[in-house]
């Protein structure tokens, strides 16, 4: 596979690589840019990994609390001006209303609004403003108390980024503190026990290869690991994270002093794990020119 300057250019920015090592991990590994990620750690060459979605499409995520249900949407535009536009915000706030009351994302299409499915509404919407739009994500959490959070807001209760928190026992105030921890740290699971499977092996798999990098005997390996293993589940897990209003404890510890228990969340950013494409401009100039 050709590797291109914008392949290293991005692998640089993901990983702060040097341009030459970018450039091998890629050749070394088809372009692939995960593997290059993963390739370049185990030499040493890589900062911590920054693995999130690449944010291509563009638009709003909602949040709506009742009760206690917490639901968050995201409504893509291709445009970041249409989140902005008072009509679009208009619709994204009604169909957060509609979607408090279904499961998926195919029931909330399919659902009424104002005597008209949602998929129709925003078929409709598509007609007058004149971008393409899409129901893309619904997810939603329960508990004894649901607190949301929409980090800089673009108007009530939606943005770029929309957190709900499912607490047994503490308070709202807590549950925003948790929320705005979570718009911050970004975890990957509640906690260890519920985190993917897969993530853990890839995890230790790379860091075996680290210390194996070190040419240490492979007890002393096997002692590295486990510490490394347990820092990386501190790291990506929400209750092993230090809380960013008092770093000096977990979240699992701060949620323990507030007599909370945090039972489940939801952080929804806008056009998170989808690839924009790229348009190599001189190549397509060039192409023009020829013909």
């Amino acid at each position: 596979m050709a590797i291109t300057a914008a392949m290293v250019k991005e692998l640089r920015e993901m990983t702060g690589a040097g341009m030459m090592d970018a450039k091998k991990a890629l050749t070394e590994n088809d372009g692939d840019q995960e593997a290059a990620i993963d390739w370049l750690r185990t030499k040493g060459l890589a900062k911590a990994a920054k693995k999130s979605g690449r944010t291509a499409a563009e638009g709003l995520v909602a949040v709506r609390v009742e009760g206690g249900k917490g639901v968050a949407v995201e409504v893509n535009s291709e445009t970041d001006f249409v989140g902005k536009n008072a009509d679009f915000q208009s619709m994204v706030r009604g169909i957060a209303e509609v979607a408090l009351n279904v499961n998926d994302v195919e029931a909330l299409k399919a659902a009424d609004m104002g005597g008209k499915t949602v998929a129709d509404v925003v078929t409709d919407a598509v007609a007058t403003i004149g971008e393409n739009m899409s129901v893309r994500r619904l997810a939603t959490v329960e508990g004894e108390t649901v607190v949301s959070y929409v980090h800089n807001p673009a108007a009530d209760g939606m943005g770029k980024i929309g957190v709900l928190v499912a607490l047994k026992g503490g308070d709202e105030a807590f549950g925003k503190q948790v929320a705005m921890h979570i718009a911050a740290a970004n975890p990957q699971a509640l906690s260890e026990d519920v985190l993917d499977p897969a993530v853990v092996e890839k995890e230790r798999n790379v860091q075996i290869e680290i210390a194996r990098e070190s040419g240490k005997p492979e007890q002393v390996i096997e002692k590295m690991i486990v510490g490394r293993m347990k820092k990386f589940l501190a790291e990506v897990t929400l209750l092993g994270q230090d809380f960013v209003i008092n770093p000096d404890l977990t979240v699992a510890a701060a949620a323990q002093e507030a007599g909370a228990e945090v039972v489940g969340y939801i952080r929804m950013e806008v056009g998170e794990g989808i690839e924009k494409k790229e348009e190599d401009f001189a190549a397509e100039v060039a192409k023009a020119a020829q013909g």
